[in-house]
């Protein structure tokens, strides 16, 4: 208990600076598991508007840093993407706590499954088949992604009304943090960070 808590501590209370600056530390000094096969020469473009390849798994994984970035990929490329929600015990624990955007957390996994769903209420093409950065260290990853979809369907306003569809199309890029239980191969913690902002305007909102 005291590990996650510590993990947990660490997360909370290190800005997204020094994050940034722990992974470029690592890549100054040669961390196989978070370089890329070949360093970038010129910078990506926005993923969200330019789509790009998925790039190979770094150098240097160990075989559980390894299975934990493929297992994120499943989940979102065939998992989430095909809402097929009796998948996501192979990635997520079942009483998995999930950080959300706008700074709310639940915890477990059918209210995750619950939550997941909404999305395809009102955009039932949904859906996640990039990770332009993916980065695993010890029990962390942390992957970016794209989100699209389109707002066809009424979407449920949380009084009991509805939202008349807009039919806009969106793609927001969006990253997740998992830290992950190497004992049993599946998230305890998943952080999700997107700009909600942006995201309300692609789609009428």
């Amino acid at each position: 208990m005291s590990t996650v808590m510590d993990r947990r501590t660490l997360l909370r209370d290190s800005s997204a600076a020094a994050l940034g600056a722990t992974a470029l530390s690592a890549f100054a000094l040669g961390e196989p598991a978070l370089a890329h096969q070949a360093l970038r020469t010129t910078p990506l473009p926005d993923p969200a508007t330019t789509p790009v390849p998925n790039p190979p798994f770094p150098h240097g994984l160990d075989p559980a840093e390894r299975a934990h970035l493929k297992t994120f990929d499943e989940l979102d490329f065939d998992v989430f993407t095909h809402a097929d929600w009796s998948r996501l015990g192979e990635s997520h624990a079942p009483n998995i706590r999930v950080h959300w955007p706008d700074g709310h957390y639940t915890d477990g996994i059918d209210q995750h499954i619950a939550d997941l769903k909404a999305l395809f209420v009102w955009a039932p093409d949904t859906r996640i088949l990039e990770h332009p950065i993916r980065i695993a260290m010890n029990e962390f990853t942390a992957v970016t992604g794209v989100m699209r979809g389109t707002f066809t369907r009424p979407m449920p306003d949380g009084n009991g009304g509805f939202l008349p569809p807009t039919g806009k199309k969106y793609a927001i890029n969006m990253a997740t943090i998992g830290i992950w239980n190497r004992r049993r191969g599946y998230m305890d913690e998943e952080f999700l960070f997107w700009d909600n902002q942006s995201f309300y305007a692609q789609i009428g909102l």
